[in-house]
């Protein structure tokens, strides 16, 4: 009895270890993991939900161009499935223009128009445009009605939020004296980037759109801290730029610091606008990249399919765990060292 029961589990154990051999389909597709990864986190003409037996189902945004030889035009961009051309318009599959809308001009040259279409990161972007407008105007309405009442559940939440950034990031670090001309700005700031992660995060419409994984995005947000850094800055914080307190050999006849501190304007915004764009970007690449690994591994048998299989799902709600705490986490972090950085502008030593 003993014997049968051996030579069972020696059976089962040959049979999956060569059935782990067998691909599981004859001719396999080779499986380009670096287009799927970068076709998910770029911006696209239309907002992609599934694929349902085999037909894509997406929705078409709107194409709004105008080029020098036809003028303005407005479509939909359904027109331009499948590397199809509508108004001499079509979607450039390589070249420097990859990705992108481009037309042939009379002399067969391929030339970009001027190109105000409502893209994915653009509707996202209004998207969380409205969810931020939602949540503000939520929140007064609701004080509105209750004066002298402490708020509970949603508001409570935002109430506590709002509280812990001003007390805590804007009004520590820019001081008592000038953080309430600031606290609008940051706070709009923070919240911002902060609906824009989460809603990175949600893999379904409306959700899915990588804005503030988009460099663009954050340029104009670090920016917006120049700005507030630099415009507003007084005589004492340019004196400490172009006359820095130090030794005289540093300042004459080189100018080294002063030439150290003028490069240092334009590298804390630099700096803000590398981190936030980086660590989205990064953390949307991993995701889909271990999601790959379903269907790099599906043509190398039933086991190692299976393992791997287990091992992306394990890893991808790790990450997306991860990815949930760095939303919030750089939404802090943007918000604290602007804040930084304006209150080092307002310093008179």
């Amino acid at each position: 009895m003993n014997d049968i029961k051996k030579n069972k589990w020696v059976g089962i154990i040959l049979f999956l270890w060569f059935c782990s051999f067998l691909p599981v389909k004859a001719e396999s597709e080779k499986i380009d993991v670096q287009d799927i990864v970068f076709s998910h986190i770029q911006d696209s003409y239309a907002w992609h939900i599934t694929e349902w037996n085999g037909k894509e189902i997406e929705i078409p945004l709107p194409i709004i161009v105008k080029s020098k030889e036809q003028g303005w035009d407005f479509f939909l961009s359904h027109h331009l499935h499948h590397g199809n051309s509508y108004h001499n318009y079509y979607i450039a599959a390589d070249g420097k223009y990859a990705g992108k809308l481009v037309e042939k001009n009379s002399h067969g040259e391929e030339v970009r128009p001027i190109d105000l279409s409502l893209t994915k990161n653009v509707c996202g972007l209004f998207f969380a445009c409205g969810a931020l407008l939602f949540i503000v105007l939520r929140t007064a309405h609701w004080y509105e009605k209750h004066p002298n009442q402490v708020p509970k559940g949603f508001i409570g939440v935002v109430e506590t939020t709002v509280s812990y950034i001003q007390d805590n990031v804007i009004k520590a670090s820019i001081g008592e004296k000038y953080y309430s001309s600031y606290s609008s700005y940051l706070l709009t700031v923070f919240f911002f980037i902060l609906i824009n992660n989460l809603f990175g995060i949600i893999p379904i419409f409306p959700g899915g759109a990588n804005v503030t994984g988009n460099i663009a995005i954050t340029l104009v947000l670090a920016a917006c801290t120049f700005i507030a850094i630099n415009l507003f800055a007084p005589k004492a914080y340019w004196k400490e730029i172009f006359w820095p307190n130090t030794p005289i050999y540093l300042k004459l006849p080189i100018p080294i610091m002063p030439f150290v501190e003028f490069v240092g304007i334009f590298t804390k915004p630099i700096a803000l606008m590398i981190r936030l764009f980086a660590n989205i970007m990064a953390g949307h690449s991993i995701i889909l990249a271990l999601t790959c690994l379903v269907f790099i591994t599906a043509s190398m048998g039933i086991i190692i399919s299976t393992g791997m299989t287990l091992v992306s799902v394990i890893f991808c709600v790790f990450m997306n765990c991860m990815e949930l705490l760095v939303a919030c986490l750089q939404a802090y972090i943007f918000t604290m060292l602007s804040a930084s950085f304006i209150g080092q502008s307002k310093s008179q030593h």
